[in-house]
């Protein structure tokens, strides 16, 4: 990965999904217990990027000699996903960057308090839906995305499509409208983008949401959206 990435792959890791992973039959703990095993596998996946031979013994997890025997030659940066302050204390001692999907400022001076580097990446993530027509973007943004109005706290417990389906039946194309990006404005993409940056987000990673433009949409970006958000931000 790597390697096809041109050494620009990180990590993204976080604390977990029910409807991803309540199936490999292992059940699915309270978040409580999900953030006391993502603190030892962050402790773990670190020691094995390190190198040589890893033994831990955890409330969790167990591993003897584990060891990865093909290391790239750049470390691999490691992205934890974060909602408050509970994942921002697991997170920032551990990792190289931060995940989030709301522009707080708080997150972004709890992790710069707690982060060993200074220069640590905050990575803000916020979906949009280009598309030459702005109905129809709307129209796929409610049909694919719409799951993305409940947060993060709602979203991670759900365990399967009939629940997201029930979550967001009362959310309209409007309410999504109003959250997501729609169309091909370039300027309403950079002023959804604005409060990440104005909270201190370092980078944002733009989720473009489906479509049958997606070449059209890679030249706009190319051309207008990323010097617009270069320019925007200084």
């Amino acid at each position: 990965m790597t390697k096809l990435s041109d050494g620009r792959f990180t990590l993204g890791l976080g604390a977990g999904e029910n409807l991803n992973e309540h199936v490999v039959g292992a059940g699915w703990p309270p978040a409580n217990v999900r953030h006391e095993m993502f603190g030892e596998a962050l402790t773990i996946i670190a020691e094995l990027f390190d190198g040589g031979y890893v033994n831990y013994a955890g409330k969790h997890f167990r591993v003897d000699s584990a060891k990865l025997w093909d290391l790239p030659e750049r470390r691999v940066p490691i992205a934890t996903a974060v909602s408050g302050t509970r994942s921002i204390e697991l997170g920032a001692p551990r990792a190289d960057a931060m995940i989030a999907v709301e522009p707080d400022e708080t997150l972004v001076q709890q992790w710069n308090a707690l982060c060993p580097s200074p220069d640590a990446r905050k990575i803000g993530q916020l979906p949009i839906c280009w598309d030459t027509d702005r109905d129809v973007a709307i129209r796929r943004a409610h049909d694919q995305f719409r799951w993305f109005a409940g947060g993060w706290k709602v979203n991670a417990e759900l365990p399967g499509t009939a629940a997201f389906a029930a979550a967001t039946q009362f959310v309209t194309e409007d309410d999504v409208a109003t959250s997501i990006p729609c169309g091909p404005d370039v300027d309403a993409i950079v002023e959804a983008v604005a409060p990440f940056w104005q909270a201190g987000f370092t980078d944002i990673a733009l989720v473009q949401i489906g479509g049958d433009h997606q070449d059209e949409f890679l030249a706009v970006a190319e051309k207008e959206l990323l010097p617009a958000l270069r320019s925007a931000t200084h």
